[in-house]
């Protein structure tokens, strides 16, 4: 498991993103929960994740509506398969609008580029 903890901050939210291997749905949701299982996580206001499974794609936006989405294109761009990706955001009290999927989209570049995909 690879967590970028200070990944960007835009008007008082903040986010992380964590991803790691994963080969069913099962192993993606206990992913989840692993990461949840850090305080500072768990009281996350959303922890939205996708992946690409030869089962099938996956996604959860926990309450950011669209943000699994977001993660997933991306992902397929990449051809980034069997490996989650998780965004993180703590909620800074000022609504972002359309920008928060533009956040979600840098939050998965500064991952990918830590991880070394090109984009």
């Amino acid at each position: 498991m690879r967590i970028i903890e200070n990944a960007l901050s835009d008007r008082g939210s903040k986010y992380a993103v964590a991803g790691g291997p994963v080969s069913s749905a099962d192993e993606a949701r206990a992913f989840v929960k692993t990461l949840c299982r850090r305080k500072k996580f768990a009281k996350a206001t959303h922890n939205t994740w996708a992946v690409l499974l030869p089962d099938g794609p996956l996604k959860n936006d926990d309450g950011e509506s669209g943000a699994g989405m977001v993660i997933l294109r991306m992902l397929e761009r990449e051809g980034l398969e069997g490996h989650i990706i998780v965004v993180t955001r703590w909620f800074g009290g000022v609504k972002l609008g359309g920008d928060r999927f533009r956040r979600v989209q840098d939050a998965v570049r500064v991952y990918l580029d830590a991880m070394g995909v090109s984009g």
